[in-house]
């Protein structure tokens, strides 16, 4: 009986006679993540749940993701399935208002400028190396768009997951450190003081509840590999304008979102366990999420530009940085970063139109990307 003891005794501390060196630093990276959550205020519904997860996953011999263990019930759950992030999207749906778009329809293109970065990402990810479906994931990081990043990578690239997410969501929230700096280089002072005409018709309510229903029609017939992407945030959208379910708007947008994101954040995290995810890769997916963000902003800036040029002056190129799915931030840094120049300068409903034609845009690039693939045959 006492050997006994002694015996089942011994395997106290086995965490640590089994730890893998990648693990305390991927814990540490994990407290990383809960102090930017905590005390900076960086996405702390998402950080902190990720932070959290990354600090589960790599204590050894605790099997979190094995095949009974909890995290893998959760990460088989909703992510497996893609299920997570389209939740999160009626959410965002449901939140989004899509009126500035609609009272300056042109400002859609900026939208659309706002995603070719993803595909001049896609292109370096292939010369370095990269299989297709995993150019892709990679790509998509530039939409600033988090779902739409975590969909993609968790059904064509799960073994990405974490270093994706991780990457698509700490620069949606550097995107007011990593802007302004493009913004400034590809505008002249005078550019940046030009003051838009806030005088636009407001959108009807009739506008305002057709524009989902096209929207999904249109792009779902496209794009139908995109449709799971388009649909959900239409779905949410059509429930907040409609007002005849404003119950299931609200919970869409409050009790349902914040469930999943509990879940979708602690799933992220544990895909960062050290010994998968501390390789050279990272680090070039990483290097790549940065440079398609920072190609975003570009080529929305220089759309603006041409804008600018054809409309004789009256837009104001800096909206075009608002072009990427970082919605509301990259609107207000557009404000913000107008009214340096211009205290009289208020740029926030046009930037706004951009950014939610931004959110659009960005599904927009991911059905097309995924419909092509299918087409290619890469993809069922």
């Amino acid at each position: 009986m006492f050997d006994a003891i002694l015996s089942g005794l011994s395997g106290l501390g086995a965490g640590f006679v089994n730890m893998h060196w990648s693990n305390p630093v991927m814990i540490a990276a994990g407290c990383l993540l809960l102090y930017l959550g905590i005390k900076k205020d960086v996405e702390p519904l998402l950080l902190v749940p990720i932070g959290f997860g990354a600090i589960l996953v790599n204590i050894p011999l605790a099997d979190l993701m094995g095949g009974e263990g909890f995290l893998r019930t959760i990460y088989n759950m909703g992510v497996a399935n893609e299920l997570f992030p389209l939740l999160i999207f009626i959410g965002i749906g449901a939140m989004t208002d899509f009126g500035p778009l609609l009272e300056n329809p042109k400002i859609f293109l900026l939208g659309a400028a706002g995603q070719f970065g993803i595909f001049l990402t896609i292109g370096l990810a292939l010369f370095f190396g990269f299989t297709k479906l995993d150019a892709v994931a990679i790509g998509v990081i530039g939409a600033c768009d988090g779902p739409t990043a975590i969909y993609v990578t968790a059904k064509y690239a799960p073994h990405l997951l974490g270093a994706v997410s991780v990457a698509a969501y700490s620069y949606m929230s550097l995107v007011p450190i990593i802007q302004p700096p493009i913004m400034r280089l590809l505008t002249t002072e005078k550019e940046r003081k030009i003051n838009m005409d806030t005088d636009t018709r407001p959108a009807s309510k009739t506008a305002r509840i057709v524009f989902p229903i096209v929207i999904t029609i249109v792009g779902g017939f496209i794009a139908p590999k995109g449709l799971p992407l388009l649909g959900t945030i239409m779905l949410g959208n059509l429930m907040k304008e409609s007002g005849v379910v404003s119950r299931l708007a609200k919970a869409s947008e409050n009790e349902i979102a914040n469930v999943v994101t509990l879940f979708l954040g602690i799933s992220i995290g544990a895909s960062m366990s050290g010994p998968l995810f501390l390789k050279p890769q990272t680090l070039l997916i990483l290097a790549f999420g940065f440079f398609a963000i920072c190609l975003d902003t570009v080529c929305g800036i220089l759309f603006g530009k041409l804008m600018n040029a054809m409309t004789g002056g009256k837009i104001n190129p800096l909206i075009g940085a608002a072009g990427i799915s970082a919605y509301p931030m990259a609107a207000r840094v557009v404000q913000k970063e107008g009214q340096k120049y211009n205290k009289f300068n208020f740029l926030l409903m046009h930037a706004v139109g951009a950014n939610t034609g931004g959110q659009v845009g960005s599904v927009m690039a991911a059905a097309i990307m995924l419909s092509v693939l299918q087409g290619m045959g890469l993809i069922p």
